[in-house]
């Protein structure tokens, strides 16, 4: 029987004992987690005395990673309702447009309204992408085909909603490969987004995202037990201070000077020897950890830069906020100058919380983008504060909320900067003279939830046929 430590434990780790255990229970698994709390960025909060999400809220559905996870733990899997989204544009919230591929359009026409009648023409009359290397910005690809609105509008707001960050910084390829594989051939971006609005179409009575009732909060929770029972070892507060290969396995050491257990040297640390080890954790913690193994995919590591945010959580009451009901929230292009950049309507979203709290309507909204400090150093009050003028602004008279709860999350997305793909694979080809070592998480291939389980079924996958 072999041995393999899991560190960090957010749901990529999670997800990684899981596969270990269930498919390869001959194997001895221990998951290490620095905090004293499972799950990373998923997690739950109390508002006005019940419990909502604090991180992310659904799963993308039509992936099957995630689902095949919450089926395998009988997990009670919930859908969204059918309501339209907004984006909250020069001051009206104008319906999200339909058939889009990360906002852009496979008809330009239909953008009226989020677009005046000049973007419009512009959108309309799509011009070839000139690509000059490996990589390109998202917002730079589509400005060149369809001028600076389609991306100020609708694809700065989309991917603000995903990964926290900023259209003329994020990577077409790593980002949105169809746009860049379409480019990259020659072929209209129109086209491209048509047929993905064609593929859409066919499944249509499909849900989209999905979650679980009591909230996706509840996910790292239901996991951790699964993998309990199935034998695996769970160990929070657990820092992993070192890492050292011992012939063709490890020795890692747990404590010295990030716990105060010890000092640089080891003293006082324990140690743990496992035959194989799958680095389950951010970009900055993987990267001291491999700084003595492969200085130069540490240092690679080091320049994946990540956005902190916070989500300001509010209930209010359910009469006067009759509006809440009629729409599952909006999206914000930073370009109007809003210090909000997203609301979700949670009670009209999910229905499980508006069964379970009938009398209250509760709404997130969401704060801060990639370098966007200055914001989230903000007090608690002065954060409620500014999240709900902007939300008054956007939907009108509310009541006063009877509770608000602000989560920060220091951070909390990776930025996948032009040239992430390229750098992702030096990192791996650099590691690859260590047979038992794996890297898994949000930091490679993608930073949604399913993403985040594939790459942990891959990573563990690998370990054990090298074992």
């Amino acid at each position: 029987m072999s041995s393999i430590a899991i560190v960090g434990g957010g749901i990529t780790g999670l997800s990684a004992a899981w596969h270990l255990a269930t498919q390869h229970p001959e194997h001895d698994v221990t998951l290490l987690e620095s905090t004293d709390r499972l799950g990373g960025k998923l997690d739950s909060i109390q508002v006005a005395g019940h419990t909502i999400d604090a991180g992310a809220e659904s799963v993308l559905a039509r992936r099957p990673e995630a689902l095949e996870l919450l089926a395998q733990i009988d997990a009670p899997v919930v859908h969204p309702q059918r309501l339209t989204a907004s984006i909250w544009s020069r001051g009206e919230l104008v319906p999200m447009p339909s058939g889009t591929l990360m906002g852009v359009p496979s008809d330009p026409s239909a953008l009226h309204g989020l677009l005046d009648s000049a973007e419009v023409a512009r959108a309309s009359a799509e011009r070839p992408v000139t690509l000059s290397g490996n990589d390109i910005a998202v917002g730079e690809l589509v400005e060149q085909a369809y001028g600076a609105a389609v991306v100020d509008r609708l694809v700065e707001p989309l991917l603000g909603g995903v990964y926290a960050g900023h259209a003329r910084e994020l990577s077409a390829r790593a980002c949105v490969p169809a746009l860049w594989e379409a480019a990259s051939t020659g072929r209209l971006l129109t086209e491209t987004a048509a047929r993905a609005a064609q593929v859409g179409a066919t499944r249509a009575d499909q849900p989209v995202f999905a979650a679980i009732e009591g909230g996706l909060g509840t996910l790292p929770g239901r996991v951790a037990e699964a993998v309990r029972h199935a034998g695996v070892t769970v160990r929070t507060s657990a820092v992993v201070a070192q890492l050292q290969p011992v012939g063709s396995g490890w020795r890692l050491r747990l404590g010295g000077p990030d716990t105060g257990a010890g000092t640089g040297d080891g003293a006082g640390s324990a140690w743990l020897n496992a035959d194989a080890v799958l680095l389950a954790t951010p970009a900055a913690p993987t990267a001291r950890l491999l700084t003595e193994l492969d200085p130069v995919a540490a240092e690679t590591l080091r320049r994946i830069e990540y956005a902190s945010m916070a989500i300001v959580s509010f209930a209010f009451p359910a009469s006067g906020a009759a509006l809440f009901d009629v729409s599952t929230g909006f999206l914000v292009p930073p370009v109007d100058g809003a210090q909000i950049k997203a609301s979700t309507f949670s009670s009209s979203k999910w229905p499980w919380l508006a069964e379970a709290v009938p009398d209250l309507r509760f709404v997130r909204v969401s704060l801060g983008r990639h370098g966007e400090t200055r914001v989230l150093q903000r007090r608690d009050d002065e954060l409620i504060a500014i999240a709900l003028a902007d939300l008054r602004r956007a939907v009108g008279q509310i009541p006063a909320p009877v509770d608000a709860v602000v989560r920060r999350w220091g951070g909390g997305l990776p930025q996948y900067a032009v040239g992430h793909v390229d750098r992702v694979a030096a990192i791996r080809c650099g590691v690859s003279g260590y047979p038992t070592l794996a890297l898994a998480g949000a930091a490679y291939d993608g930073v949604g939830i399913p993403a985040c389980i594939a790459s942990a079924r891959h990573a563990a996958e690998g370990l054990v046929t090298r074992l």
